[in-house]
């Protein structure tokens, strides 16, 4: 495992820290004016899910941790908790729904997402960026409204509300974004 400095902690690195597993959430480099800069990171438990924020100092040095990413094929939803298989062994990982927070309607049978491991552990899912989506209902078109942008609400079927675009009615196929959850194209 490779240290680095404090200062080098860059949002999405994974550190060993007091003894766990922690994602960089958010991090602000500070220079105060008086004494040394320093970087106040926002840290998430891989485990369990708890934040901690913590001052890393330019001299300090953090153990940064190499994940290993496997693409694998989501199966199931049993008792909250989510099964992938890897599809070249057929092993079977389970991970808990809440992994995948707010973008857990976007998964969908049979998709093939990243999930990443330490050791033989898995710690987190990745869902791909764009994911195509049917709208289950919209707003009918109003005639004229051709405003370079304007938007009207769609729900999809899934559940979950987007803003799209004038000209895409109900039953169709778009794309959307997971990262930002905003539409992106038509499918």
């Amino acid at each position: 495992m490779a240290k680095i400095n404090g200062n080098e902690i860059r949002p999405g690195n994974v550190l060993e820290h007091n003894g766990g597993l922690w994602a960089a959430v958010k991090v602000d480099h500070v220079k105060p004016g008086k004494g040394g800069a320093f970087a106040q990171v926002e840290l998430r438990n891989l485990r369990n899910g708890s934040k901690l924020n913590e001052r890393f100092r330019s001299a300090d040095k953090v153990e940064r941790v190499r994940l290993e990413q496997k693409d694998m094929q989501f199966l199931y939803e049993t008792d909250g908790m989510l099964v992938f298989m890897d599809t070249e062994t057929y092993d079977q990982v389970e991970l808990a729904a809440e992994i995948l927070g707010d973008r857990r309607p976007f998964l969908q049978d049979g998709m093939t997402i990243v999930v990443e491991f330490y050791d033989a552990e898995a710690l987190n899912a990745t869902l791909p960026q764009k994911v195509t989506c049917k709208i289950a209902e919209t707003e009918p078109v109003v005639k004229g409204q051709t405003a370079a942008n304007s938007f009207k609400p769609a729900i999809l079927e899934n559940g979950v509300k987007v803003m799209v675009p004038p000209f895409v009615g109900p039953d169709e196929d778009i794309i959307v974004n997971t990262e930002t959850m905003e539409y992106a194209e038509r499918a």
